[in-house]
């Protein structure tokens, strides 16, 4: 049977085959880090200091997990979430999941616009809601007017800019025999403080729009390819594609765990170790590092944080206009123009538009993460059950259905993360 060049490609050792194979999963993997989730991550660290950096281990092989079982739904059936739940569950579910999916994502990209804005105000000074517009429009324009192979390049080296994290660093005092020691050996605090930070940084690190976005990158990354083919029907590909999708997932999720990391250790070692507890938002996180860490681990930051609020709002659009275009049947494909794909395009607008509207009103962006944040965890739950119950399905997935290790590690992500959104109802009925 002839092999594609999908296939051939697939086995190459050269470092050029191995950056090729880092994609939707390390796109995936580096939004999850954006300017709300460094907030999340500042606060565990500001707050508990090297006690939270053990969260990273456990999020890690469970994000690993569920990403994964996204990405071989998209490869393999060839549709995303949406139209795969569209086509075989309620009407009643998925319009309820999707909404609350928009509702949340649209939160999001007016947290992270805000925070770009203000931590530019930080570094140079100036209009922050202008800074905003910009940021904004820019991000829209981009999705708009660049076809996905070139995008999906440029969302690619965006990536690199959240090394910063890893700098950062560098230029402070550590010690890292103590880091290393409580990685692997944290001090718990049984106190409600404790559990929703815990609750807070497992919420943001196992986000359902990253479910969304890798199962629709996986199918554009298929249509961008001639020769490949959805799974089910082209079984000739699936070793390949699996291959591929183990490693670009593997290593996707382990440089935002990383960075996450770093993220935590950086305020842990700096703000915590000064007293500074109490971080609200990634530029409360950057302004309290001057002090203490200079300028240059202060300018690191900030950039970072800018820099990953250029890569979120993409994902964050994206994912929400994939989903409402799954379940209204619309054509939708970074591939296309807008005006081949007038519904996939006109979701990414409004919400995109909408989320510089809100920096331009008096509700408070950030503030309202909170509600995003339970948002998310009242649909993450049952999103995860059903991603986990269609993986398992032979009309959806045919021979393909997901391995017994994979299904085990799917599952136990489920079942971490239903925890953990109770922990988060019960602590706020504290």
């Amino acid at each position: 049977m002839p092999q594609t060049d999908e296939v051939t490609a697939d086995h190459d050792a050269s470092p050029e085959s191995w950056l090729k194979k880092l994609g939707p999963g390390w796109v995936t993997g580096a939004a999850d880090d954006d300017p709300s989730g460094i907030a999340t991550y500042s606060q565990a660290g500001a707050q508990f200091g090297f006690n939270m950096l053990w969260t990273m281990l456990l999020t890690y092989p469970l994000m690993v997990g569920i990403q994964m079982v996204s990405a071989n739904i998209g490869r393999v059936s060839g549709h995303g979430l949406a139209t795969n739940i569209r086509q075989h569950y309620p009407a009643w579910l998925l319009y309820t999941l999707v909404g609350l999916l928009v509702l949340a994502n649209t939160i999001n990209i007016a947290a992270d616009i805000a925070a770009m804005a203000d931590v530019l105000k930080l570094m140079v000074g100036g209009p922050a809601r202008w800074y905003a517009f910009g940021f904004g429009i820019t991000s829209l324009l981009l999705q708009l007017f660049i076809p996905y192979q070139p995008y999906a390049r440029i969302l690619k080296w965006v990536t690199l800019t959240l090394l910063a994290y890893v700098a950062t660093v560098f230029v402070v005092h550590i010690s890292w025999i103590q880091v290393i020691t409580r990685t692997f050996l944290p001090h718990f605090t049984w106190t409600a403080e404790y559990i929703t930070t815990v609750v807070a940084v497992f919420g943001t690190t196992i986000s359902p729009y990253l479910f969304f976005w890798q199962a629709s990158q996986e199918v554009e990354e298929q249509q961008a390819h001639p020769p490949a083919r959805a799974l089910k029907d082209a079984p000739e590909q699936a070793s390949a594609s699996f291959h591929r999708i183990k490693i670009d997932t593997w290593l996707g999720m382990a440089f935002s765990n990383l960075i996450a990391f770093f993220i935590i250790l950086t305020t842990a070692v700096t703000l915590h170790a000064n007293g500074v507890t109490e971080i609200q938002t990634s530029t409360q996180a950057a302004s309290a590092l001057r002090p203490i860490a200079g300028e240059f681990a202060f300018w690191l930051f900030s950039a970072g944080i800018i820099g990953t609020g250029f890569l979120a709002i993409p994902v964050l659009a994206g994912s929400a206009a994939y989903a409402v275009s799954g379940a209204f049947q619309w054509h939708n494909s970074l591939e296309l123009k807008p005006n081949q794909a007038r519904g996939f395009y006109g979701m990414i607008s409004i919400s995109t538009l909408i989320g510089v509207g809100i920096c331009f009103t008096h509700i408070d962006p950030i503030k309202a993460l909170y509600w995003s944040a339970v948002i998310n965890g009242v649909i993450s739950v049952p999103m995860m059950v059903v991603m986990m119950l269609m993986a398992s399905r032979t009309d959806i997935m045919g021979q393909f259905v997901i391995s017994c290790g994979l299904k085990r590690l799917g599952w136990a992500g489920t079942g971490i993360m239903a925890i953990a959104v109770a922990a988060m109802f019960w602590s706020m009925g504290k």
